[in-house]
C-alpha cells in the first residue's frame, strides 16, 4: 500500500522540465508530513529530466477522509464495510 493508495496524492502536474505534486495528511497534526513529503520527492525525483525541478506541494483543502481510499487499501485496513 502506498500514499496513492491511502488517497494522499490529489493531483500529479507534469510539465517541461518540472512535477508539482499535491498532496495532504490524513490530519494536519500527522507526525509522518515532513517524512512523507521528502519521501514523495524523492521519489519523483529520479524520474525528472536532468537540470528539472520537483516541487512537493502539501495542502489541507479538501480535507482528507477515509472515502478517497482505493478500494484495495480500504479492504487492507479492514475499512470495507
Amino acid at each position: 500500500m502506498n500514499i496513492v493508495d491511502l488517497g494522499l496524492v490529489y493531483r500529479i502536474h507534469v510539465a517541461p522540465q518540472k512535477v508539482h505534486v499535491t498532496l495532504t495528511m490524513t490530519t494536519p497534526a500527522c507526525p509522518m508530513g515532513s517524512l512523507i513529503v521528502h519521501e514523495a520527492r524523492e521519489a519523483v525525483g529520479p524520474l525528472v529530466p536532468h537540470g528539472g525541478d520537483v516541487e512537493v506541494e502539501l495542502v489541507w483543502e479538501p480535507p482528507w477522509s477515509p472515502e478517497m481510499m482505493s478500494t484495495h487499501a480500504k479492504q487492507a485496513l479492514g475499512w470495507d464495510g
